[in-house]
């Protein structure tokens, strides 16, 4: 059974209620740019993610203890919605044009997520591991769900709609490589101690 750490009066609350808060805001920004094309991606990433999370939910590989509206739902709906397809747009907007630098970016983009949702696991009742499923399963699907995306993004949102970083702010020795690379090694390193400390 899973022990969770007080950290805080109902911080769960209160971190559903920030996460929506700064999605909603994020995705309103993205909405200014161009509503039908970033609109559609919003959507169709929405639906996917609310269908992968059912089916992972009713299957018991996970569930949400917590929720803001239990007796709706026994996912919390809004936040999966405004949080998941937020992340599809930055990554689309601003991923580098080139496959070989997209891995990078979206790794590191991976990397925070997973970080967060082991927090989320080990710190609060958000989310609780249930039935064969563990950190790998989950690092597996953050990495299928988002490059899916930035596949269909990339048919979606035209080029004049995207923002992508500049391959050369990723060379060695620039700010962006050491950016990635510290956030990798920070996130790698906690996730060796999480492992091990489930062992």
């Amino acid at each position: 059974m899973n022990e969770y750490i007080n950290i805080g009066p109902n911080v769960e609350t209160f971190i559903f209620i920030g996460v929506i808060s700064v999605s909603i805001i994020g995705l309103f920004l993205f909405m200014r740019l161009d509503w039908k094309r970033y609109g559609s991606l919003f959507l169709f990433s929405t639906i996917v993610g609310f269908i992968l999370c059912f089916i992972f939910v009713k299957l018991g590989f996970y569930s949400y203890p917590y929720r803001l509206f239990p007796k709706l739902s026994s996912m919390p709906f809004m936040t999966i919605a405004t949080s998941f397809s937020l992340l599809i747009l930055v990554g689309v907007r601003y991923s580098p044009r080139s496959w070989p630098w997209k891995i990078p970016f979206y790794w590191a983009m991976i990397h925070i997520g997973i970080f967060f949702e082991t927090l989320m696991l080990t710190e609060t009742r958000i989310i609780a591991y249930g039935f064969k499923w563990d950190f790998w399963d989950s690092y597996t699907w953050w990495w299928i769900y988002l490059l899916t995306f930035e596949w269909i993004g990339g048919l979606i949102i035209p080029n004049h709609l995207r923002k992508p970083l500049k391959i050369r702010h990723l060379h060695y020795g620039k700010i962006g490589w050491f950016i990635i690379h510290f956030i990798l090694i920070v996130s790698i390193f906690l996730g060796g101690y999480y492992l091990g400390s489930i062992q």
